[in-house]
């Protein structure tokens, strides 16, 4: 039973708790301080906290189908995404946003089926943050290009749409106009591990290791 494996893995973080549990209780007393927002998607293969060996409390973590932001827009539904930015930004005083895509989501292929099941009719209402993704894709590569190629387009060029969505926030574009907030924008690749980000400087992702002093 997965109960009882989960039962497991929580008596092994136990003992990691126990060995960490000065710095785990300084969180609940002196609470969180988190050094980013990261917005990244549901999908179980993308493990925010371990794919850059963040510590407890390092990120504030928003998770969602496609890691998409819907814009701001106070008389809307989509409030869950969009209250933990507002927390994240106005009360916790991040000073940093990650939105992190990634290689084979299923949000972002999504966009290309013809979903006709009646049970996901919050999904499809969903999926339409990522349709100027796929429209951009579309005209930079042809309708006729294959699929594959479509998708991995799209997964990215959603990356930047969620980053001009994030800036119709009023304290977010407040905060990144005045230096106090950098937004950044990540592509994870399930098959590698590896991180590319994207440099508004010259319209590209580029390798996130090379930010670094050495290649691990």
């Amino acid at each position: 039973m997965h109960m009882e494996a989960y039962a497991q893995g929580n008596k092994l973080f136990r003992t990691y708790f126990k060995k960490n549990k000065k710095s785990l209780l300084d969180l609940v007393t002196s609470g969180q301080s988190p050094k980013a927002l990261f917005i990244g998607c549901s999908d179980s293969r993308v493990i925010p906290d371990l794919m850059v060996q963040a510590d407890p409390g390092d990120l504030f973590v928003l998770r969602n189908v496609g890691n998409f932001v819907p814009p701001y827009k106070p008389d809307a539904d989509f409030h869950a995404t969009a209250s933990g930015i507002e927390y994240a930004v106005s009360i916790l005083k991040i000073k940093e946003i990650i939105i992190c895509g990634h290689t084979h989501c299923g949000a972002c292929k999504a966009l290309y089926e013809d979903i006709s099941d009646s049970s996901l009719i919050h999904t499809k209402k969903w999926l339409e943050l990522g349709e100027s993704a796929k429209t951009s894709a579309i005209l930079s590569l042809g309708i006729n290009a294959p699929k594959e190629d479509l998708v991995r387009l799209t997964e990215k060029l959603s990356v930047i749409k969620q980053i001009e969505n994030i800036l119709t926030y009023p304290n977010v574009k407040k905060r990144f106009e005045d230096g106090s907030l950098c937004i950044h924008g990540w592509y994870y690749d399930i098959e590698t591990g590896e991180i590319e980000y994207y440099n508004a400087d010259s319209y590209e992702f580029l390798p996130l290791k090379d930010l670094t002093q050495e290649d691990i």
